[in-house]
């Protein structure tokens, strides 16, 4: 458990030698798939506030969080390590899969959300440290010399996702009457 914290951290720190370390050694996909899990449920917990804590919600936003997350990290696989690699880029999707799941990190301070006069910019916070950690697990899985490149391919698939699950979302929605 405190190799888990001390990962975490350096994944909410920004290091890329953590991204590194992760990415080398298998035994960290559990880990990685926990610390989604944990950023899920941040977000749920910290988005069914918001609605009056209906178990529910919390259920079906951990299920749309972790289903984006997956999403994601395929289009990032695809776009990053096959429409857009450099020439040192190897695709290993266990290798990607480790490094972006502890780059959800910083998701996990979604939960002060439940402090609804500061939701809002908790979110807003929260997914631009997930995307900047994205951006260096990005960097380091998929071998790119250039940041630049790691941005594009994370946010181009970030929207893309976003644009997905609202399109979802608004689909879905119940009619008010």
């Amino acid at each position: 458990m405190i190799t888990l914290a001390y990962r975490m951290m350096g994944a909410i720190l920004l290091d890329r030698s953590t991204y590194e370390s992760v990415e080398n050694q298998r035994s960290t996909g559990a880990q990685a798939f926990l610390v989604v899990l944990m950023s899920s449920v941040a977000a749920g917990v910290g988005a069914s506030a918001l609605s009056g804590f209906r178990v529910l919600d919390l259920l079906v936003i951990v299920g749309v969080a972790v289903a984006s997350w997956l999403a994601w990290a395929a289009l990032i696989l695809y776009i990053g390590g096959l429409a857009l690699p450099e020439p040192a880029t190897r695709v290993d999707y266990g290798q990607l899969v480790r490094t972006i799941g502890f780059a959800a990190a910083p998701g996990v301070f979604q939960v002060f959300a439940l402090f609804t006069s500061i939701s809002l910019p908790v979110f807003i916070v929260a997914w631009a440290w997930m995307l900047a950690a994205m951006v260096v697990a990005v960097r380091q899985a998929l071998d790119f010399r250039s940041t630049s490149r790691a941005i594009l391919v994370c946010t181009v698939t970030l929207a893309l996702v976003l644009a997905t699950t609202l399109a979802f979302g608004l689909a879905l929605q119940r009619p008010v009457a």
